[in-house]
């Protein structure tokens, strides 16, 4: 296993909920990653579906110590390089182009390339990359579909992301091929607009309060 592979996994083992977040604002990119730090969840995911995304990953990977922040909605090996010069520390994709994977494996800093069938799982696992994200996850078969796919694809884990919630993260979680999930229940729209971050905190505890369900 190379070193990246070993980071990912400790990144996404820190704690069953990874945090997908778009945040509009570098001025709330601080305080909301402290806040689910707080909380316990390390390892959280800035969406590029900003313009402020960059400036937010700058400021959490400077300013927030003990958080993993990673970029999410990289759609190619540009992205993927300006990324990384903002600090970011793992890099999730919701899909896997060529040039993507070979920017990814050229690339010491940890991916998460993004799946949705059976065929881009086992493609991507032969390229050497058995941890994956599963998107959009409920839309792609959810619970059921992971569950399935143990077997044949024994050695590959998933970050299911894509409509997993609150209701339905703990059933993903149940699964042996799962390593954590992503999702943005933990830091509400309107509690990142009212800069409420005790509430997020206590939300983010929740969160990790999944994995002994």
């Amino acid at each position: 296993m190379q070193q990246r592979d070993i980071d990912l996994h400790k990144i996404l083992t820190a704690a069953p909920v990874v945090p997908v977040l778009t945040i509009e604002s570098p001025d709330a990119a601080v305080p909301l990653a402290r806040a689910l730090v707080a909380g316990g969840l390390t390892a959280i995911e800035v969406t590029l579906r900003t313009a402020a995304a960059l400036d937010c990953i700058r400021a959490i990977a400077s300013e927030v110590e003990d958080c993993d922040v990673g970029a999410g909605t990289v759609l190619d090996d540009v992205q993927f390089t300006h990324a990384v010069d903002a600090g970011a520390r793992f890099v999730v994709t919701p899909g896997a182009s060529p040039r993507l994977v070979a920017a990814a494996s050229d690339a010491p800093t940890p991916f998460l390339p993004g799946v949705a069938t059976v065929g881009e799982a086992m493609t991507l696992a032969e390229q050497g990359f058995s941890t994956l994200k599963f998107f959009p996850a409920e839309a792609a078969g959810g619970v059921a579909y992971l569950k399935a796919l143990a077997a044949p694809l024994a050695n590959v884990r998933f970050c299911p992301t894509g409509g997993v919630n609150a209701a339905n993260a703990v059933d993903y979680l149940s699964l042996a091929n799962v390593m954590c999930v992503g999702g943005s229940w933990v830091a509400p729209a309107d509690a990142v607009a009212n800069g409420n971050w005790t509430r997020i905190t206590a939300l983010s505890r929740e969160a990790v309060a999944l994995r002994a369900a």
